[in-house]
């Protein structure tokens, strides 16, 4: 009986010794699919996160504040009344910049001038917002100036 009782006990132990390294193995491969996730989805967020609208998209562009803000939206505004400013900025032309989704689903960069006059207005085409018409064609430039 005692000879059976250790033959129990030695297959137990291996059991229990068989039963870690399959955790182990499991944990193994589900950590490195979830770090291979992991990777994934954070290179998926830094797209996004580079894509967003609300964003300057170029170093030599920078988001506009206060007063300045306020001016160049309400001139994008009385251009495009009801659209969504996506963001207000600084133009590496020297002038302003409201990067805007119309009523109807249009994204334009109304230019602004240094007096807040509307001076023009970019279509912008494929996802990013690149400036420039459909398959990279050359922006529009629509001119007017105020409402």
């Amino acid at each position: 009986m005692k000879a059976l009782s250790r033959t129990k006990k030695i297959v137990a132990g291996g059991a229990l010794v068989l039963a870690g390294f399959g955790a182990g193995a499991i944990v193994a491969v589900t950590g490195s699919a979830s770090a291979a996730t992991d990777a994934v989805g954070s290179g998926v967020g830094q797209a996004a996160n580079q894509l967003d609208p609300t964003k300057s998209m170029r170093p030599d562009e920078h988001l506009l504040t206060g007063t300045t803000a306020a001016k160049v939206r309400a001139a994008a505004l009385a251009k495009y009344p009801n659209a969504t400013i996506q963001r207000v900025e600084t133009d590496s032309d020297g002038v302003y910049e409201a990067h805007i989704v119309t009523s109807g689903g249009q994204q334009l960069i109304v230019q602004v001038g240094k007096d807040f006059a509307v001076t023009g207005t970019d279509t912008m085409g494929g996802p990013g917002g690149h400036q420039g018409g459909p398959q990279g064609a050359p922006p529009t430039t629509q001119g007017g100036s105020g409402a």
